[in-house]
Order: C-alpha cells, then sequence, then structure tokens
C-alpha cells in the first residue's frame, strides 16, 4: 500500500527538513517520502506542534541525536509554513504557522476539498464481510459489535479511496435451525404470533435447546437426534415438509435482521447463505479429496495440519455433512473470482482464531494463491455486567428491545420538554439519532482487542465519552451558526489562545487519523480522535466567546473555526455510521 502525501502542511515541512539535513549533513541522504511518515506530534503544545526524530540520522552523522537537532533548527529560518523550528533534546520540534493551518487546512474543511483528498493509492479492491448472525436466533445487543465495526471499516475505507464491497454471511442452516424447527413442529401448543415472529423464533431456539438437554440420557434422546437429521436432510434435499416450514421461518429471521439494518443504516451489496453455499462446498471438497489434496481419517474428509501446529482440519464430517471450514474454503474462493477482489477481509469475534487460521492454511496448501489476501480482523466480545451473554441460555439483550427502549428513555430524559418547539416527528426522528449515536460510539470507542461492558445508562450521557457527547458538540456549533450567521472575514492570526491553538492543530490531523483507523482496521482511532476535539472545543467555547469576541474579525474567524470544528465532527461521526442531528 502506498501512502499519499496528502497533508500539504506536513509536505512542506518534509521538504524543509530534507534541506536542512543536505545543509548541515549532506552524507545523509532521506527522501521526503521518507522523512514525511517520521514527523509526529509534540508531547505538550507549548513545546511544539509537530516533531522530528533525529535518532535515526545518529548513526551516519556520528553524533549524538540531541546534536544534530540543535544543528538542523540553525539551518531553519521562519517560512510561510513554520514560525519557529526549535531543538528540543533529540527531536526538532516546528511551531506552525497560523495562516499556513488557517488556509490549507480550516478553510479546505470549510469548502470541503479537506474531505476528497485522496489519502491512500494502490489499494486493493477489497471486500469486508461482517454481520455473520443466525436465523432461527434472536439479534441481539452482542452482534453490533460487529456490525458496527464492520460498517465503520467500510465507510473508512471508501474514505480512504479503497473500491469496497460490505457482505453479510447468516447462518441459515446448521444444527441450531433443526432445534428450532424440531419444537415448532413437534410440540403441541406452540402458538405463532402475528408480530414479532423473527425474535419469538430466537425465543424458541432457547426452549428447545433446554429442551433437549432435558431428554439427554432418556428414551426421547435417540428419537430427538434423529428427527434431528431428517431436518438437516430435507433442507439439504429442498424437500419435505421441514423445508418448507423452514423456508418460511427463516423469511422472518431475515425480516427482524433487515429491520435491524436499516435502523443502523448499513447496506450489503451482497448476501451470502451458508444454505448456498453448502452443498457446492461438498462438491469442492470431495474434488479436492480426488485430486490427493485432502484425506480421509476415521471417515471424516479434511486436511492434516500438525505440522502447522494446527491439528487436523475436517471439511466433511463422518456423517456427510460439511463444516464451517467446508464452507469457508468454498465461499473464499467464490468472492475472489466472483467479484475479482484483492483482499478479503473477515469481522469475526476472536473465538473463531483457530478456525480461521486453519482455514486460511486448508487455502494456502490447496494452492488458491489469494489465501495471503485473506484477513481475519478478531474483535473480543461484549458482555453485560453479569457476565457473557448466550442465545442459548437466554441471558440475553433483544437488539430491537434495547432499541426501542432507548428511544423512549431519550424522550423522557431529554427531548420531550421541547414538545412545544419541536413536531413529534422531529422528536421521534432525533430520539432514533441519539441511540443510534449511543450504540455506535460504545461499541467502537475500544479498540477492537478489548472486551466491551455494554452499560446504556453510561453510554446514554450528554457529558462522558459517549455518542451522544459528540452529537450535542456538533448540535451546539450548529445552533451557535444559526444564531450568529455566516462567516463575513477572518484573519487567522487572531487566533492566538492557546484554546484555539489546539483546535487547528487539531483538525489538523484528522485525515491522518482516519489513515490510522484504516491501516489498523481500527476505528477507535477516529472515536478517541472526535472525543478529543470534542472535548477541545468545549474548552475553547468556554473561555473564548464567539458572539462577543472583542472585534468583529475576531468573531468571525472564531466561527469559522467553530464551523470546522462542526464539519469535521460530522465527517467523522459518519466514517463511524453515527448520524448527527442538528439539534438536541
Amino acid at each position: 500500500m502506498k501512502i499519499n502525501l496528502h497533508n500539504p502542511i506536513l509536505f512542506k515541512t518534509a521538504e524543509i527538513i530534507q534541506k536542512a539535513i543536505k545543509d548541515k549533513f549532506p552524507e545523509v541522504e532521506l527522501s521526503v517520502e521518507e522523512i514525511y511518515p517520521q514527523i509526529g506530534d509534540a508531547p505538550k503544545l507549548e513545546m511544539g506542534h509537530l516533531a522530528f526524530p533525529c535518532f535515526p540520522l545518529a548513526k551516519v552523522c556520528k553524533n549524538a541525536p540531541n546534536k544534530i537537532s540543535e544543528a538542523l533548527a540553525s539551518a531553519i529560518s521562519p517560512s510561510e509554513i513554520i514560525t519557529e523550528a526549535r531543538p528540543v533534546g533529540p527531536y526538532l520540534n516546528f511551531f506552525l504557522n497560523k495562516q499556513a493551518l488557517g488556509h490549507e487546512i480550516i478553510e479546505k474543511i470549510l469548502d470541503g476539498s479537506f474531505f476528497k483528498t485522496k489519502i491512500l493509492s494502490n489499494t486493493p479492491k477489497t471486500m469486508v464481510e461482517y454481520s455473520q448472525p443466525n436465523t432461527h436466533k434472536i439479534l441481539h445487543v452482542g452482534h453490533m459489535r460487529n456490525l458496527c465495526l464492520g460498517n465503520a471499516l467500510t465507510r473508512i475505507f471508501d474514505y480512504c479511496g479503497y473500491e469496497v464491497i460490505p457482505s453479510t454471511y447468516p447462518g441459515d442452516v446448521g444444527t441450531h435451525v433443526a432445534k428450532c424447527l424440531w419444537y415448532v413442529k413437534n410440540h403441541p401448543g406452540v402458538e405463532i404470533p402475528k408480530e414479532h415472529k423473527g425474535e419469538w423464533l430466537g425465543e424458541v431456539y432457547t426452549l428447545a435447546t433446554n429442551k433437549l438437554e432435558a431428554e439427554v440420557g432418556t428414551d426421547k434422546e435417540e428419537e430427538n437426534r434423529n428427527i434431528l437429521t431428517t431436518i438437516l436432510k430435507q433442507i439439504e434435499a429442498k424437500s419435505g415438509e421441514y423445508y418448507d416450514l423452514w423456508m418460511e421461518t427463516r423469511e422472518w429471521s431475515l425480516d427482524l435482521m433487515k429491520e435491524a439494518y436499516d435502523w443502523a443504516d448499513v447496506k450489503f451489496d451482497r448476501w451470502f447463505f451458508e444454505s448456498e453455499i453448502d452443498s457446492y462446498s461438498l462438491e469442492l471438497a470431495r474434488k479436492y479429496l480426488k485430486e490427493g489434496k485432502l484425506v480421509e481419517d476415521q471417515g471424516a474428509i479434511g486436511m492434516d495440519l500438525r505440522e502447522d501446529k494446527l491439528g487436523f482440519c475436517i471439511l466433511i464430517k463422518s456423517d456427510g455433512t460439511g463444516n464451517y471450514a467446508c464452507k469457508d474454503v468454498a465461499l473464499a474462493q467464490i468472492k475472489f473470482d466472483d467479484f475479482n477482489i484483492e483482499k478479503n477481509i473477515y469481522v469475526v469475534d476472536e473465538r473463531q482464531s483457530y478456525h480461521f487460521n486453519q482455514v486460511f492454511k486448508v487455502l494456502e496448501k490447496i494452492g488458491f494463491e489469494q489465501a495471503k489476501d485473506c484477513h481475519h480482523l478478531k474483535y473480543e466480545m461484549v458482555e453485560l455486567p453479569s457476565g457473557a451473554m448466550s442465545s442459548r441460555k437466554g441471558n440475553i439483550v433483544p437488539l430491537m428491545h434495547l432499541v426501542h427502549g432507548m428511544e423512549k428513555t431519550i424522550k423522557e430524559q431529554y427531548l420531550n420538554k421541547y414538545s412545544d418547539e419541536w413536531s413529534q416527528e422531529e422528536i421521534d426522528k432525533t430520539a432514533q439519532m441519539v441511540a443510534n449515536g449511543a450504540i455506535k460510539y460504545g461499541m467502537l470507542r475500544m479498540d477492537p482487542g478489548r472486551k466491551i461492558v455494554f452499560n446504556i445508562d453510561e453510554w446514554l450521557k450528554l457529558d462522558g465519552e459517549t455518542g451522544p457527547y459528540l452529537q450535542y458538540v456538533h448540535a451546539r456549533i450548529i445552533s451557535l451558526e444559526d444564531k450568529i450567521g455566516k462567516v463575513e472575514k477572518v484573519n487567522w492570526d487572531l487566533l492566538v489562545h492557546p484554546t484555539e491553538t489546539a483546535i487547528m492543530i487539531k483538525l489538523f490531523k484528522f485525515n491522518s487519523i482516519v489513515e490510522q483507523a484504516c491501516e489498523q482496521y481500527n476505528p477507535s482511532k477516529i472515536s478517541s480522535f472526535l472525543y478529543e476535539l470534542g472535548k477541545s472545543f468545549n474548552a475553547f467555547y468556554a473561555e473564548c466567546p464567539v458572539g462577543r469576541a472583542e472585534s468583529i474579525d475576531l468573531k468571525w474567524t472564531r466561527l469559522a473555526l467553530s464551523s470546522s470544528v462542526a464539519r469535521v465532527m460530522e465527517k467523522g461521526m459518519e466514517l463511524l455510521g453515527i448520524p448527527a442531528p442538528p439539534r438536541m
């Protein structure tokens, strides 16, 4: 992946550093492209706005890093980009010119061109597979981390220049489906509701699981096992009463999924289903067996990966049915062949790490060249304060129940007091947007490798590290713009207060933060940035009057700075999939 030198101020600073190196240390050959990514943040604004480390030059220059930084600083004069180059120990720090920040960053944010900068080049055509809920189970809050992570990555990739294809892979066949159909068909008194059938199926799954476990060791056990086998065979054969029931009930689950996706504003270019991959994957595995690429062991078909410390990867079980590995080996090839993708990312929780290590190794050993382009993006689980969630045990928080409850709470606590000023439609829409932002930020604020404890009371606060906090900062600035009016004239040199400088430097970094989030597959980089930006704006707003500024030019300049914060907040939230209510 080639990085574009997309930040004009960083690029020009890199040119200044390169010239100073040539002047003071002609034996060192460093290109602008090599210097650019080494320029980082100074630890404190009073020490500088940017910092260049001199450690890498010490060996070639045969000099101490602090002496190198002093020599380079002496070769740099103030310019239209920097006002001062200051040696700080082994670092060469820079103070940026306010006019440069205003013209190159703030004004481009305000006219929108800043957000059209191409951040990365040579980006591979990428499929992101995320949200793999099972039909016939309840869609619960734990599923939202996967959904939010995949959705945010898709948006970030697109912003950075990728051609990205979002896809989903629901599990619509398997033992969990058979259990549900077994219970519905074989238990008198089961009454199918007229509404919320998808959620009802999830409840049935829990009942079925508990009943089957209770009958283990009884004379019912073998009968139950035989019925489950019959159900699975009818679904595979696409014929029989259980197949008909499967087709009907499957739609109930898909309707529930689509309701959730509509609420979350998530769209997929391709829906893959386990049922459509099932037969093809079995044929493909048997083909590889004939070619000698797989082996048969105790009736099961798979690949011996013990030399790779991955055990024996079973693709076809001894009963003739394929497992997840069988389907994933086939699906990977379908993705690359049908969509001409160059990279395949699976957003799946960390419990499946061993599975994907096996699948990728099988793909490699059967000669699938693109195996190296498959990547498992693992993440930790979402837990309740009481512990892990489980559909089987029934200790979950149904997603749409949660959503509607949150929206009700938001109206009661925050929005109903505006009923004399706002229409009911606006109150309802705003409540939906705030609930949306609370859940998505809660799911994305943490590094994917860290567990999340779901706490809706904390996530709804307007004064903490939450989605509603970001939305409130944005809405506050929109209100300020409406109150003061259109900016008439700016003078960036007037922004001398430390809180003003802090905001300008933060805005300057936005595209670089998005670049990091993209390269590291980590939207929390953007979440943290937006929270820090929000805090910086609130500090500025408390200390630097906008409407009552000391001069008319300062008023307009501070308003322009505020507006640029709103634009960046809105774009950042958009990349996380979080809506921005115009008022709160």
